[in-house]
């Protein structure tokens, strides 16, 4: 019953035909588990499943404001890509360029990939590629090989279920210099619209497109991305926050996450606006947030043990006890 390519389905009944020629003989068990390997991957492959896209961009807009403050810039070219889905919805139309976004760590550029799924209403897979040592992780394992399987595109497009979602290439500078070669060829498959139609996983032994699929790469730096791959992404680069951006962030939407997630309400501890320069600056300057949300992390935590202790139950944050509620480290 599953959906498949004709060439695929005649391939998976030739290997059911051979099992029962060869079953009661040594070799059986391990051509059977081989067999069922490859078979209950292929039939789990979303060959001809989509799931529509929201390209409604007043939706967009308020997901984007939802997640991220600022980034003006990525926003605005996230609206013209949906701007443009909207006028060519009807026809086949392949990106001419690829986003990927540039910068220190901890500058929210995977969340903002994340974001753009979310706004397109599309699936999400995040693959790693930093410290990526073999192409074989990219592009699979032949079957007939031990402890063979496909490769990453081909797992996440099983998790994702659908033929378009935004893949995110996270940290594409930082793969393994051994590999770096091998690992920037795959990668110009994937990302160049005229081969990802025809994209070859090892595995599955049968070209599966990745037409459909978003594919938004990150990197700390340009340095490390090969020419060729280079050249078919639009690198934008994400500035370091400012302190005032950060205050904004962590009061707007670090602090009531972070205080949701330690199981706190939101009248049970209040930070008077005084104490929020030096909130995002315990240990000098950062040009990310992850402190930022570390610390706000470490004060709600130690008002989270002073409320089950029952020391209280509101508490206010104030110069003159801010120090016994920062984090140490």
């Amino acid at each position: 019953k599953a959906s498949m390519p004709p060439e695929i389905r005649i391939r998976v009944e030739l290997m059911v035909e051979n099992l029962e020629r060869s079953l009661g003989l040594p070799n059986f068990l391990q051509e059977s588990e081989t067999a069922e390997h490859y078979i209950s991957w292929v039939i789990s492959l979303p060959w001809d499943k989509r799931t529509p896209d929201n390209l409604d961009l007043k939706r967009a807009g308020q997901v984007l404001e939802k997640n991220h403050y600022g980034m003006g810039k990525v926003k605005e070219r996230v609206m013209e890509y949906i701007s443009v889905l909207n006028l060519t919805k009807d026809q086949a139309r392949k990106e001419s360029s690829l986003l990927c976004f540039t910068g220190l760590p901890g500058l929210g550029k995977t969340s903002v990939a994340a974001s753009i799924a979310e706004s397109l209403g599309r699936q999400f897979v995040r693959i790693p590629f930093g410290g990526l040592g073999e192409v074989s992780q990219i592009r699979g394992l032949p079957r007939y090989l031990p402890s063979s399987e496909p490769g990453q595109i081909i797992k996440g497009l099983r998790r994702a279920g659908c033929l378009n979602p935004v893949i995110l290439l996270d940290e594409i500078d930082r793969v393994a210099e051994t590999a770096r070669g091998a690992i920037m060829g795959a990668l110009l498959e994937l990302l160049d619209p005229e081969q990802n139609a025809t994209f070859s996983d090892y595995f599955v032994d049968y070209p599966f497109s990745l037409s459909e699929v978003l594919f938004i790469c990150t990197a700390n730096n340009t340095r490390g991305i090969a020419n060729a791959v280079l050249d078919r992404l639009e690198v934008i680069d994400m500035p370091s926050y400012t302190d005032e951006e950060k205050i904004a962030i962590g009061k707007n939407y670090l602090f009531p996450k972070v205080s949701r997630f330690t199981g706190l309400s939101p009248n049970q501890v209040i930070i008077e606006e005084s104490l929020w320069p030096k909130i995002i600056r315990p240990l000098g300057y950062d040009a990310g947030i992850r402190t930022l949300e570390r610390t706000i992390d470490g004060i709600c935590r130690k008002v989270a043990r002073k409320v089950v202790e029952g020391k209280g139950t509101k508490f206010i944050l104030n110069e003159g006890n801010i120090k016994e509620f920062l984090p140490t480290w």
